[in-house]
């Protein structure tokens, strides 16, 4: 499941993910995403829910489609990037994966999302 975060601070986007993302979700997600990064600056929060599974059919294609064309259309954008996880495998993939995200990007607890959300927005 992928959900849109309400409660962020001013020009931050957030979303959280959880169970298991489908193809057909992250097909769903990509006309909302585009109107959340549509600023010249983005600054992006995105939470790991504890039972986040990983992808469902098709979903790591739909992500990898999703997020590279992101990167391609929005390069320059990029300003702070939070991710908000307790899952050691999520954690490990943004250290060998981060260098390909531009702009900053920093890891987060779950318990650290005010942190993280007041980071972004600075």
């Amino acid at each position: 499941m992928i959900e849109v975060l309400e409660d962020m601070p001013a020009g931050v986007t957030g979303f959280r993910v959880s169970g298991h993302v489908s193809g057909e979700e992250l097909r769903d997600f990509g006309s909302t995403m585009e109107t959340m990064l549509a600023g010249d600056e983005i600054r992006l929060v995105e939470v790991v829910s504890d039972d986040y599974q990983g992808f469902g059919p098709g979903g790591l294609v739909e992500d990898l489609k999703m997020g590279l064309g992101t990167l391609v259309r929005h390069h320059s954008g990029f300003r702070r990037v939070a991710v908000v996880a307790d899952k050691d495998w999520i954690r490990h993939a943004m250290h060998a994966l981060g260098w390909m995200v531009p702009g900053e990007l920093k890891l987060f607890g779950i318990a650290e999302l005010d942190e993280a959300k007041a980071w972004a927005a600075g």
